[in-house]
């Protein structure tokens, strides 16, 4: 185990570098009042009852310096309807931030650039507390509020370097993309521990699935490797999003600085793009035959892209696998197009593929298997091998319906893996198939993306 003065001095070394300098901070309070005052002289016009309030890490003082996010909710009375709350939200985002543009989430608001900021603008219920929802953002408001009486300077500069952590190593972020550590969930964590080295002292001898209630709740309805009860709504999970292998990869990375602390893990890796020869040279020395699904993106956010990437690219990996061809790993990535990338044991296959029967004792079942293929023909029109008997067993060796990987993702039967609705969609207008070393071809497009792949880490 390492030294406690070399963990502290790099500790320290990171508190500094992502604590928000005076300036920073001078001009982050100056952006929020000016936008306040915008946003209630908009609600004055509008002659309704709504207030407004900064939530999010700025607002908490938990932000990492150089990450210039204002978010600030409009709440209105939950006597409003949701038409008419949208329309409003609308109009003072659009009034306030005239250079910004409309996004879509539960519901419309408006984000944009204010003074060097990024700032989101949404409309909210003033709901009495974070479980008698009419929105999902209505919560936002009461996990600021718990928060901000819970963290003070010196916790504040804890939950920091835990980001930058969590940033570093790969993890921070709850879009669907990553499946990480939100900020809420990271500053949960950090109050939980204490501090940030006692979190990885904990997290490092985790054994999921982990249970943390800070409110006491007595919620245990969720089945995730990770739940942390919401203080403020306690049918919620807010750690539902984070992946199995999130959760490892804190774990590991958290033993891994205990026993050799280094700023290396607080630094977020950016591997050099891998050119087409680099690709083809590890396809040769892997031996393997990747083979890659390429298609034009859908023109959907990436919390729709994501899943349904990983939901198509699952089916396809399934497929391959059922058929005998072997996958070894698996991978997506996307950009203006879309690729679906299948690592392979084998791309070709003999003709025909062992199938083991019921044992012959269990009379239905066995005279069942008997008689399908007793004088059934595969799909070429070919008899199968049997059925004869090995030990107390059917077997057949019957015909495949694919003997090369290529030619099943070239076929009709592609679109009944289980696809992703908009991939599908995306799969039918147009798609490519590239095999083995003609996967290089793809690097001027992907290359940081094959890197990664290529170079895996924890």
């Amino acid at each position: 185990m390492a030294d406690a003065e070399d963990r502290r001095r790099v500790i320290e070394t990171i508190r500094e570098r992502v604590t928000p300098e005076v300036a920073e901070r001078e001009a982050m309070r100056d952006a929020v009042a000016a936008l306040t005052s915008r946003v209630g002289a908009e609600l004055d016009t509008l002659s309704v009852d709504a207030d407004i309030v900064q939530v999010g890490s700025t607002a908490r003082g938990t932000w990492l310096a150089g990450d210039r996010d204002i978010d600030l909710f409009v709440r209105f009375s939950p006597s409003l309807d949701r038409q008419t709350l949208e329309r409003y939200g609308l109009e003072v985002g659009n009034a306030v931030l005239p250079d910004g543009h409309e996004e879509y989430a539960e519901h419309p608001y408006v984000t944009g650039e204010f003074q060097g900021f990024d700032v989101d603008l949404v409309p909210c219920y003033d709901v009495d507390d974070g479980a008698s929802l009419q929105s999902a953002v209505d919560r936002t408001p009461h996990h600021n509020a718990y928060l901000r009486e819970r963290i003070d300077d010196d916790l504040a500069g804890e939950v920091r370097v835990f980001k930058q952590f969590l940033k570093g190593i790969g993890a921070y972020g709850s879009d669907l993309k990553t499946r990480g550590f939100s900020g809420y969930l990271a500053e949960l964590l950090v109050l939980e521990a204490g501090g940030f080295k006692t979190l990885l002292d904990a997290a490092a001898d985790w054994h999921p699935p982990v249970f943390f209630d800070p409110e006491d709740h007595g919620s245990t309805d969720h089945d995730d490797p990770l739940v942390v009860v919401d203080p403020t709504d306690p049918d919620r999970n807010v750690a539902a999003v984070c992946a199995t292998e999130n959760v490892a990869r804190l774990q590991h990375h958290a033993r891994a600085f205990l026993d050799a602390p280094s700023i290396d893990p607080f630094e977020p890796r950016s591997p050099e793009p891998l050119d087409a020869d680099a690709v083809r040279a590890h396809v040769d020395r892997r031996g393997t035959v990747p083979v890659a699904l390429v298609f034009d993106a859908p023109d959907i956010v990436d919390d729709q892209l994501y899943p349904q990437l990983k939901k198509s690219l699952s089916g396809v990996r399934d497929a391959l696998d059922r058929r005998g061809f072997g996958p070894i790993r698996a991978t997506a990535f996307a950009d203006d197009r879309a690729v679906l990338l299948v690592e392979l044991a084998h791309r070709s296959l003999p003709a025909i593929e062992r199938h083991d029967g019921p044992p012959v004792q269990v009379r239905q079942h066995a005279e069942g298997f008997y008689g399908a293929y007793a004088e059934r023909a595969d799909e070429s029109g070919a008899a199968p091998y049997g059925p004869f008997i090995e030990g107390d067993r059917y077997v057949v060796e019957r015909g495949r319906d694919f003997t090369d990987a290529v030619n099943f993702l070239n076929s009709e039967r592609l679109f009944g893996v289980g696809l992703g609705a908009q991939i599908e969609t995306a799969l039918e207008d147009d798609y490519e198939v590239f095999a083995g070393t003609e996967i290089a071809e793809l690097a001027p497009s992907f290359g940081t993306s094959f890197a990664t792949y290529f170079d895996p880490r924890p």
